[in-house]
């Protein structure tokens, strides 16, 4: 259907081929120029010291952990609110996830979940780490959750793959590290594509070397002085060494140059995620109060997502039915996210785990169209159809 709208999509312009039309002509394809300036850029963006761009959101996730040293005596708290990579990059160091309970109503972990799961974690293993995520472009109330942490001693890295584009966020104000996403249905595209930030360089430069397999090539650094410095005119040219096993987790500079041409659209596309959020807050709003828009306040929002919450028990109706109507109108919707203690895997790890404020949450969640390239008729076709299901047309 060749106006089917989905849940979330790119918007690649012209502009956007040429640049990485351009860079296929360059000399390097995989590890050139374009990563350093990319990286800088997205920095300069978000307002940190360092930023590290790495092949996806789950490998900035896990690299943020790697660089934390989680390891198997290890456990992170995670809202089980969330993509699954969220938690599995804490399982892939060998660390423990000990899930957090959200709010019913926004999806977030706060400072109260966060304790209550920090309480509950028993043998679990010493709480490195926790992960809050700002769920729909949600911004978690990161103050008071570092408050709760630093009195733990425990360090967080903000999951903001939902977030790119709000202010400070990324800065890394109130965590260690903050990490990103580029996929698709994400603020920019670069196909697949992650990065994490950091105030610090320690941090950076092993991430960096994480990225690609171990390695390192500053010759301060190497431990085998005999093999690396042989020759009469300092270190070896072709020498390296690896201190410890990494990860061929790069971004290619194909995808870097998509990634410049993207990042110089940021605004522009999250002002038009903002106007297209607020025509639904307007058009929905008579279908309240038994349907209503997913919000925190007055915080920043990224509006990756427009989530709704929806009481499809009074309303006598189901979500699979609402969306395989809205469906068979060439409406894509989806839900985010079945919350990942439910998940058979972890279900056999970690039984008897009860988080009723995220199931609450999940049995009424819905997130509706939104990307850049909508138009306000294209809202307002969500809306109209919407309206007629819960209105038992």
């Amino acid at each position: 259907m060749s106006d089917f709208l989905p849940y979330g999509r790119q918007t690649i312009e012209d502009d956007d081929v040429s640049a990485v039309a351009a860079a296929l002509r360059d000399d390097l394809l995989t590890t050139g120029p374009k990563v350093d300036e990319y990286e800088r850029a997205f920095a300069r963006m978000t307002g940190a010291a360092h930023a590290v761009a790495c092949n996806s959101g789950t490998a900035a996730l896990h690299l943020a952990c790697l660089a934390m040293d989680m390891g198997p005596q290890d456990a992170a708290v995670v809202p089980t609110m969330t993509f699954l990579a969220t938690a599995n990059v804490v399982r892939m160091t060998g660390a423990e996830v000990i899930f957090a309970d959200v709010d019913p109503e926004t999806g977030l972990m706060t400072a109260e979940t966060f304790e209550a799961a920090r309480e509950q974690a028993g043998r679990a293993g010493r709480i490195k780490a926790a992960l809050p995520v700002h769920l729909n472009g949600q911004v978690c109330d990161m103050p008071e959750l570092a408050a709760a942490a630093s009195a733990k001693a425990i360090a967080l890295t903000e999951d903001a793959c939902h977030a790119l584009g709000i202010e400070n966020i990324g800065a890394t104000s109130h965590s260690r590290m903050a990490c990103f996403s580029t996929h698709p249905v994400k603020a920019i595209a670069t196909a697949e594509g992650g990065m994490v930030t950091t105030a610090d360089a320690g941090l950076a430069a092993r991430m960096r070397s994480l990225r690609s397999h171990g390695m390192v090539r500053d010759p301060s650094a190497f431990a085998n002085r005999d093999l690396a410095f042989a020759g009469v005119d300092g270190a070896n040219p072709w020498y390296y060494e690896m201190p410890e096993v990494g990860w061929n987790y790069r971004l290619p500079d194909v995808l870097c140059a998509l990634g410049l041409s993207q990042l110089a659209k940021l605004d522009r596309f999250h002002r038009r995620r903002i106007e297209i959020a607020r025509l639904y807050d307007r058009l929905l709003s008579p279908l309240s109060p038994r349907l209503r828009p997913v919000t925190h306040g007055n915080r920043p929002h990224g509006w990756h997502l427009y989530a709704v919450l929806i009481d499809f028990a009074a309303l006598g109706t189901t979500r699979a039915r609402v969306m395989n109507a809205l469906r068979s109108q060439g409406i894509g919707t989806q839900v985010h996210y079945i919350p990942v203690h439910l998940q058979p895997y972890y279900r056999n790890r970690y039984p008897n785990v009860s988080l009723p404020g995220a199931e609450s949450y999940y049995s009424r969640c819905l997130s509706l169209p939104i990307f850049p390239a909508m138009t306000d008729g294209d809202v307002s076709r969500v809306v109209e159809a919407l309206a007629h299901l819960l209105r038992g047309g």
